[in-house]
């Protein structure tokens, strides 16, 4: 093998896509992907068993992309089974994390695996935009952290689709089974290996705002919070009451600031 295709080999990304009735926004993910300017990923879409035409969808594009892989669960089990299907079967250097109803830019990958090269990081995100359901940009910005732990990752998750780890030196994790807040624990099952999470302050991707879905209903989103914080973390009960305080008040905090400037949270 030339020293060229070594090295391509060495630095291949594999991009993990659950997807469940996700026939509107789909089709954007996925061509946002093919449309990165670093060509050396591979896709691996897990359908969650929709009742939609997101399988015929991703059909399209497998026959136009070998890059890409598809899998359809017999069932439907929830997102932590699909990423994790998709993690048991990423063969790359990198994984990289995109929902089905977000986008990335062009440069996303090529940015972002540029930093890690060249910084030697292992666990890394990038800054991201919110656009509505139509992908309308919301004029909000959510900015990456130069550097957090795992204290604050408790307070400050990652955007989901900006998450990129380096799983030849940190391995593949299970992603816990609860149908919400799974990513928000994957992420701290990796900070305790990786030690660190390093944020490159881009806006490299679009984080779609649907509020009627899962991730937008608030009270049971503080119900899972609470399972990972005591059942999953094993957290003290009095440091997992201050960190749903915390959350709570920052959220009502920025709520109100986006109110304030005419934005909706």
């Amino acid at each position: 093998m030339k020293a060229k295709e070594i090295l391509l080999s060495e630095n291949l990304v594999s991009v993990v896509m659950p997807a469940f009735n996700s026939e509107q926004y789909i089709g954007e993910a996925i061509e946002s992907v093919i449309r990165q300017s670093y060509t050396n990923w591979e896709l691996i879409v897990v359908d969650d068993f929709s009742a939609d035409r997101t399988p015929e969808i991703v059909d399209y594009y497998l026959a136009q992309d070998r890059r890409i892989k598809f899998v359809r669960l017999e069932k439907n089990y929830g997102a932590s089974k699909a990423r994790n299907t998709a993690m048991d079967l990423a063969s790359g250097k990198y994984i990289a994390f995109l929902d089905s109803d977000d986008i990335w830019l062009p440069e996303k990958l090529a940015a972002q695996i540029s930093f890690m090269k060249r910084e030697h990081v292992l666990f890394s995100c990038t800054s991201y935009r919110k656009v509505n359901r139509n992908g309308e940009d919301s004029g909000q910005v959510v900015r990456a952290r130069e550097k957090l732990d795992y204290e604050g990752i408790l307070k400050r998750c990652p955007g989901n689709s900006t998450v990129v780890y380096n799983a030849e030196s940190l391995g593949k994790f299970t992603v816990p089974d609860i149908r919400k807040r799974n990513d928000y624990a994957l992420w701290l099952q990796v900070i305790k290996k990786a030690k660190f999470l390093y944020g490159l302050d881009e806006p490299l991707a679009s984080y779609r705002v649907r509020y009627n879905s899962l991730s937008s209903r608030k009270i049971p989103l503080v119900e899972y919070q609470w399972k990972v914080f005591r059942s999953i973390e094993k957290l003290p009960l009095a440091k997992s009451c201050y960190l749903i305080l915390f959350l709570i008040t920052r959220k009502l905090y920025y709520t109100a600031r986006n109110l304030c400037r005419g934005t909706r949270p």
